[in-house]
């Protein structure tokens, strides 16, 4: 059986790709979605790292990241992670939802893993940037890729702030 490898061994645009365990909707409500932006901030301001686009679906997440050296990507996902899951869990439990009572029964937030796509060409960057846009769309939940508030669409279309600075990288 083939393992997974995550290449992080040249400064690639890393495609990134995680999701919630058992595809639980945990993403579903803004506040949790505004904890995962503020952790990437947060993320991408310690790492140095750049995001050319993103998506927040349900219960999975999709992002195109950049960093200034190699061998980083394994310890920004594992704090982007670890840290949007303590704060979201955080969240949840002041809220009282019994519909997320598991969380605090020690099953996990997020999958174990993701997946990551080493990305060499400004081709397959649009490529996947059209991919993770139009995400929303092809769920149903918008009309048009920019009025899903919680993508970059809405700043490659208007130029609009969307929570995490968005950098196009050559």
């Amino acid at each position: 059986m083939n393992k997974r490898q995550i290449i992080d061994d040249a400064l690639y645009v890393h495609f990134v790709t995680f999701g919630t365990d058992k595809r639980r909707k945990l993403l579903d409500m803004d506040e949790p979605k505004k904890f995962l932006l503020d952790v990437l901030n947060h993320q991408l301001d310690s790492f140095s790292a750049k995001c050319s686009g993103f998506v927040i679906m349900p219960e999975h997440v999709h992002a195109l990241l950049w960093f200034p050296e190699t061998n980083q990507l394994s310890r920004f996902m594992h704090g982007w992670k670890r840290m949007s899951s303590f704060h979201i869990r955080k969240w949840y439990r002041k809220q009282e939802l019994s519909y997320y009572d598991d969380l605090e029964q020690g099953n996990r937030f997020w999958t174990p893993k993701y997946y990551s796509f080493e990305i060499e060409s400004d081709r397959k960057l649009t490529e996947k940037l059209d991919y993770i846009h139009l995400n929303p769309v092809r769920r149903g939940l918008v009309d048009k890729a920019s009025d899903w508030k919680w993508s970059s669409a809405d700043w490659y279309a208007h130029q609009r702030e969307v929570g995490v600075p968005i950098s196009w990288i050559e």
